[in-house]
């Protein structure tokens, strides 16, 4: 998952302004999205230089990098369904009293409460970030764990895998190569992300696909392409319409 890695191992600033700039190109952190460099683009009936019209991109398609974020597992954000609303509502530009009014609870010396404890899960975060930093220059021994996918559903211990664990898995469930058919379908939970997250690798991003498409494709994988479009739902790598005639991927 080339996204997963880019998202991940992207800067504070990358992050915060929800892309990243190559030598050629401009990509989306958030979809993996890229606009090509030196080229004009049209949105309606104006011109835009790469760098303003992946801006506009993330706007239209996310509605804003904070949007995004905030609507990414509590597990990954670390953040409590309390702490997430409060943010939202801040985010907003409303006032101490106008979120104790709209959550109810309280006062607004409460809401002001509120924010100290979350300047200091900021001031923690910040430590933390500069301790796992210096450690990188150290820690010879720390195992390269694959990324997570930003959309992952049941964030635990399955994805406690190694880049070395992976090649393994790989081997031994596609024996002919990743782009080969699937010689079994994993029993173990750990094995079923790994071959589920390899899979993904044969859509593409922001294409809707038909029922019939996504059947043909995982169908070339594996005989049982109901199971497969199952697992990929289960674990958040696709989303689709509630009729289930589009699927794409989760992003």
């Amino acid at each position: 998952m080339k996204d997963a890695e880019m998202f991940w191992g992207a800067s504070q600033d990358e992050l915060k302004q929800g892309y990243i700039e190559g030598e050629n190109q401009y990509v989306c952190l958030l979809c993996g999205n890229a606009v090509e460099k030196g080229i004009v683009y049209p949105k309606d009936g104006v011109l835009y230089e790469a760098k303003r019209y992946m801006r506009i991109h993330i706007e239209r398609a996310h509605s804003s990098v904070f949007e995004y974020l905030i609507d990414l597992d509590k597990k990954l954000t670390g953040l409590t369904d309390h702490q997430n609303r409060l943010l939202r509502l801040f985010y907003q530009g409303k006032n101490d009293a106008e979120v104790q009014e709209e959550m109810g609870i309280g006062s607004p010396s409460t809401i002001r409460n509120h924010r100290f404890v979350l300047k200091e899960k900021e001031r923690q975060a910040k430590l933390f970030l500069a301790l796992m930093e210096l450690l990188k220059d150290k820690d010879e021994h720390a195992p390269a764990f694959i990324p997570l996918h930003q959309k992952a559903r049941m964030v635990d211990d399955r994805y406690n895998v190694t880049e070395d664990e992976k090649v393994t898995v790989l081997k031994k469930y596609f024996p002919k190569g990743s782009q080969d058919t699937l010689k079994s379908f994993p029993p173990k939970e750990k094995q079923r992300l790994i071959i589920l997250q390899e899979i993904t690798n044969r859509f593409e991003n922001e294409r809707k696909y038909e029922e019939k498409e996504i059947n043909q494709i995982l169908g070339a994988v594996y005989h049982d392409h109901v199971l497969l479009r199952r697992y990929l739902i289960e674990y958040g790598f696709l989303d689709r319409k509630p009729d289930g005639s589009q699927y794409w991927l989760k992003k």
